[in-house]
C-alpha cells in the first residue's frame, strides 16, 4: 500500500477521466449542440443576460443622440469608465490566445479541453472592449478615419499617437484570433455535419466545414495552417497589452510614466483572463456534465497560472510605490501618497490589494486549487480586483493635476454603469449562443488524448502503473 500511495502522490490528476473512445467523445461533446431539446437552464440564463444586454443598446442609443456628456468624464478626468472598461475587457481576452497558441507550441496537452471556449471568450471580450474607445471618440460614424487609406482630403492618422497603436494592435489581435478559432473549428464542424439529423443543420455545418473529408491531405494542410496561426498569435499576447500600456507609460503624468507598465499589464491581462476562464469553465462542467473532460487537473493548472501571474502583478504594485519614493520627485511621491493614504479614493486601492494580493494566497494550497467553490470565488474576486486596478491607475492619477486649481472629483453617472453592465450582458449573451450552436470542447483534440490515437504506444497513466505494481507484488515469493 505504501508503494501505491507514493505513486499516487507523484501523479497529478488526469486530464481525461472515464473510459472513452472516439465515438463516446463525439457523442458526449456533439450532443450538446445537436440535441433537439435545449436545456431549460439555457433559456433562463440566456433570457437574463439578453435583458441585461438591452441596457447597452439603450445606453448607446441615448449616447449617440446626446453625446459623451452623459458620462461622468470631466476635466481633469478625461479618461474614466470608457478606458477603464476597455483595458479590463482586453485583459480578459488574453487568456484565450495564451491557452490556444502558446500552450499549443509548448505541447501542453491540458489545453485541449478548455481552448475552444477560451478562444470564444477572447473574441467576445474584444468585441466588448472595442465599443468603448470607439464611442469615446464622440463621432463613431467617422471611425474609418483612424485607418490609413487614400482619400481626397489627403488626411492620414497621427501615427505618433499611442491611441493609433491601439487601433492596429486590437484589430490585428481580433482578426488573427478569429481565424485561429475558426480554423480549429473546421474538423468539428465536419463531425457535426456528418452526425446532424436536421437537413438545415447539415447544410449550415457543411458550409462551415468547407468540404472537410478528414483526408491525409486535409490534415496536413490543417496542421500547417494551425501552427502558422499559433505562431502569429503568440507575439500578439505580449504585444497587444504592451501597446495598451503605452497609452499610459509614454505620457509624463505621475503614476503612468513607468517602464514597468508593459510586463505589468501583460501579467495582469493573463491573470484576469484565467480568472474569467475559470468563471466560465466551472459552471460548464456541471451544467453539461463535462467533468470527464474538464478535470481537476485543468482547474489545478489554471490555479497555478493565476497564482504566478498574480504574484507578478503584486510585484508591480510594490514597484509603483517604490518608484514614487525613490524618484525623489514631489509629484510622483504625492501621487502615491494620495493613492494609498491621503486621497479620497484610498479605499479603492486597499480593496484592490485585498482582491488581487491577499485572496490569491489561498492558491498556494492544493486543497483550494482543487475546490470548485474556492476557485470560482477567488476568480470572481480577482475579476473585481482587476477592474479596481484600472480604476485606481486612471482616476487616482488624473483627478489631482499638477495645479490644485485643476483638481476635481470623478463620479460615474448611471449611464457609465448601465453601459458597463450592458457589455457584461452582451458578453454572456454571445457566450450562451456559442454554447448552444458550437462544440464547447474541441472534439478532435480530445480524441488525440485517447490511447487509440497512439498507434505506436502511449504514456502510462496512474491505473496502469498501479496494476503493474500489484502484479509484481503477487509474483514475488
Amino acid at each position: 500500500m505504501q508503494d501505491i500511495k507514493q505513486i499516487r502522490e507523484s501523479f497529478s490528476p488526469p486530464i481525461l477521466e472515464g473510459k472513452h473512445d472516439f465515438a463516446t467523445v463525439s457523442d458526449k461533446i456533439g450532443d450538446i449542440t445537436l440535441k433537439r431539446k435545449t436545456p431549460f437552464h439555457w433559456f433562463v440564463g440566456f433570457a437574463i443576460f439578453f435583458l441585461i444586454a438591452q441596457m447597452l443598446l439603450a445606453t448607446v442609443t441615448y449616447l449617440l443622440l446626446k453625446g459623451v456628456g452623459i458620462w461622468g468624464n470631466n476635466q481633469p478626468v478625461g479618461w474614466a469608465f470608457d478606458i477603464i472598461n476597455f483595458v479590463w475587457w482586453i485583459g480578459i481576452g488574453h487568456a484565450g490566445t495564451l491557452i490556444s497558441a502558446i500552450l499549443l507550441l509548448l505541447n501542453q496537452k491540458w489545453r485541449t479541453s478548455i481552448n475552444r471556449f477560451a478562444e470564444a471568450m477572447t473574441l467576445f471580450a474584444v468585441a466588448c472592449a472595442g465599443l468603448f474607445p470607439l464611442l469615446h471618440t464622440g463621432r463613431p460614424w467617422l471611425a474609418y478615419w483612424l485607418f490609413p487609406y487614400p482619400n481626397t482630403m489627403g488626411m492620414w492618422p497621427q501615427f505618433r499617437s499611442p491611441l493609433m497603436w491601439d487601433v492596429f494592435a486590437v484589430s490585428t489581435y481580433a482578426t488573427v484570433s478569429l481565424l485561429f478559432w475558426y480554423v480549429g473549428l473546421i474538423p468539428d464542424f465536419a463531425t457535426l455535419r456528418d452526425r446532424a439529423k436536421s437537413k438545415v443543420f447539415k447544410i449550415i455545418y457543411g458550409i462551415l466545414s468547407w468540404g472537410w473529408r478528414g483526408s491525409a491531405r486535409h490534415w496536413h494542410r490543417y496542421e500547417i495552417a494551425y501552427l502558422i496561426l499559433a505562431g502569429l498569435s503568440t507575439p500578439l499576447v505580449l504585444s497587444v497589452h504592451s501597446i495598451v500600456s503605452f497609452d499610459f507609460s509614454v505620457s509624463q503624468l505621475p503614476g503612468w510614466h513607468a517602464t514597468i507598465f508593459p510586463p505589468y499589464f501583460v501579467a495582469g491581462a493573463i491573470f484576469a483572463g484565467f480568472a474569467m476562464v475559470l468563471i466560465l469553465a466551472i459552471p460548464l462542467r456541471h451544467l453539461y456534465n463535462m467533468k470527464d473532460f474538464i478535470t481537476l487537473a485543468h482547474l489545478d493548472y489554471m490555479g497555478k497560472v493565476m497564482l504566478a501571474t498574480g504574484l507578478i502583478v503584486c510585484y508591480g504594485y510594490a514597484m509603483e510605490a517604490f518608484f514614487g519614493w525613490y524618484s525623489a520627485a514631489q509629484y510622483e511621491y504625492y501621487m502615491i501618497y494620495n493613492r494609498i493614504w491621503g486621497g479620497p479614493y484610498w479605499w479603492f486601492y486597499w480593496l484592490l490589494i485585498l482582491c488581487n494580493g491577499l485572496s490569491i494566497q489561498l492558491l498556494w494550497f492544493k486543497r483550494f486549487r482543487h475546490s470548485e467553490f474556492w476557485l470560482f470565488t477567488i476568480s470572481v474576486i480577482v475579476s473585481i480586483g482587476m477592474w479596481l486596478e484600472r480604476f485606481v491607475i486612471i482616476v487616482t492619477s488624473l483627478h489631482r493635476d499638477f495645479l490644485p486649481s485643476s483638481w476635481a472629483m470623478y463620479s460615474p453617472t448611471i449611464y457609465d454603469y448601465s453601459m458597463f453592465l450592458g457589455t457584461i450582458g452582451f458578453f454572456f449573451t454571445l457566450f450562451y449562443l456559442f454554447v448552444r450552436f458550437v462544440p464547447i470542447i474541441s472534439i478532435f483534440e480530445v480524441r488525440t488524448l485517447l490511447p487509440e490515437a497512439h498507434v505506436h504506444g502511449h504514456h502510462q497513466d496512474f491505473e496502469e502503473i498501479v496494476n503493474e505494481v500489484e502484479i509484481e507484488k503477487i509474483d514475488k515469493p
